[in-house]
């Protein structure tokens, strides 16, 4: 089992910056490719972004790139989403997930475990 919990979300005005965290624990954090999602209300589950198991190679988006950043500490078994310029269109619950299965999954179906979520709100 992987346990991961988000938190850094919260309420910025347009144009702002948050970094979402993700603290994972549980089996070997470098195990997993991770990813990271989100939903807000009436729209469908969007992926944003996803980290290779080693952190060499990143996806992103194209609603988010050149916005976001995804990274990871190894040490710490840690996953961020370093988020600029964010948008009303960027307000949702944004939630992290490991995946043993792909190098850069994009799809939720391809990753084992994900977490509760943590809500952003970018007010116009």
């Amino acid at each position: 089992q992987v346990q991961l919990i988000e938190s850094g979300g919260g309420l910025v005005p347009t144009g702002g910056s948050l970094r979402l965290s993700c603290a994972a624990s549980g089996r070997t954090f470098s195990n997993y490719a991770m990813g990271w999602f989100r939903l807000a209300p009436g729209k469908e589950r969007e992926f944003v972004a996803a980290i290779s198991k080693s952190g060499d190679m990143t996806f992103y988006a194209d609603s988010v790139k050149g916005r976001f950043t995804i990274s990871r500490a190894k040490t710490e078994n840690t996953l961020y989403l370093q988020m600029n310029s964010l948008k009303p269109d960027d307000t949702a619950v944004y939630y992290c997930a490991a995946s043993s299965l792909g190098i850069l999954p994009q799809r939720l179906v391809e990753y084992n475990y994900r977490g509760q979520g943590t809500q952003v709100t970018v007010s116009s």
